[in-house]
């Protein structure tokens, strides 16, 4: 079984190595951010300047560029180029229904609508032509937003929720997050499209995954692959487990199990992350202010921006742009 240990650990670190740059990506004063930020001070002694100059601005590139698009995209491409090629024939000559094997194909089609919108939709970019708008679109707590604060790169006014994005190069009106998936921020007019797109996203993870769970569980029943034995090295003779159908089902259909393997896990990892926004939803309160909040525990910092679940869901659906915009 040393085979699919090494294949878990490897799937793990993969999807781990994800999700950490999905978190680094929303919140720059994460733990891994805080931690990389400590080791680059300490080799920042031994690394020459002109190398870590090299480094910032290749990193720095790769951030504004669409190179996390192509990758989610890519792995769409393999993801559903391996559902139709094997999973597919499979499970129609298993005569599975054809509504749920195009299942997946119809939330990918969704998904892709969502995705086009949240990253081409403006998420509420802030200039001196239209600070007026959002100065009073949200009161100033105080704490996390001062009145009378001003962007020092951007030369505006900042309102409250707003923050400037570094990537971007801009401030953004009821700032979340910036997602590089989209290439774009996540703000106040594009974070309801960005919650369609993540839970369309989840739900084709989860129907790939189900259906193809679904045949090879097909394949164990037809084939009485459980009430059969195997000898081991040593020649002694075992009842089928669980271990062995593993390994059994990895060396008779390698690509789909790996396949498997990585959207149960993509699914998991997406849904909770679905249910994470969708509780700061429920709360009013953005992703970036959820991170800074832990600082301000000194200073008997609360959220004031809740005015009940049903008015903090509508407000994503019709976010506010100033005072004469009010929740009805």
């Amino acid at each position: 079984m040393d085979f699919l240990v090494l294949f878990l650990l490897y799937l793990a670190l993969v999807l781990l190595s994800l999700l950490l740059l999905c978190i680094y990506s929303a919140r720059k004063q994460s733990f891994p951010s805080r931690y990389f930020t400590r080791v680059t001070q300490t080799i920042s002694h031994i690394i020459p300047a002109q190398v870590q100059g090299a480094v910032h601005r290749v990193l720095h590139g790769l951030f504004h560029s669409r190179l996390f698009v192509a990758l989610h995209l890519a792995l769409e491409v393999l993801v559903f180029g391996e559902f139709t090629w094997e999973v597919f024939g499979y499970c129609k000559e298993l005569e599975f229904s054809t509504p749920s094997l195009l299942l997946p194909y119809l939330l990918l089609i969704v998904n892709m609508g969502f995705f086009i919108l949240c990253s081409r939709t403006d998420p509420g970019a802030i200039t001196k032509s239209n600070q007026a708008q959002f100065l009073h679109a949200y009161p100033y707590d105080g704490v996390m937003f001062e009145t009378g604060a001003e962007c020092i790169t951007c030369k505006v006014k900042k309102p409250a929720r707003s923050k400037h994005c570094g990537v971007c190069n801009g401030c953004v009106h009821r700032f979340d997050h910036h997602c590089i998936w989209v290439n774009n921020c996540v703000g106040a007019f594009n974070i309801k499209y960005f919650l369609a797109y993540v839970l369309t996203l989840t739900s084709m993870a989860a129907s790939i995954a189900g259906l193809t769970a679904a045949f090879l569980i097909q394949v164990v029943l037809l084939s009485n692959l459980m009430q059969g034995h195997y000898t081991d090295v040593h020649g002694e003779e075992h009842p089928v487990d669980a271990s062995f159908l593993i390994q059994h089902l990895f060396l008779t259909f390698p690509r789909i199990v790996f396949m498997l393997g990585f959207v149960v896990l993509l699914s998991i990892i997406l849904a909770s992350y679905f249910c994470f926004i969708l509780y700061l939803v429920m709360i009013n309160q953005t992703s970036n202010e959820w991170f800074k909040s832990s600082r301000f525990k000194h200073r008997s910092y609360r959220n004031i921006y809740s005015r009940g679940v049903w008015s903090n869901m509508i407000e994503i659906a019709r976010p506010l742009t100033s005072p004469t915009k009010k929740r009805r």
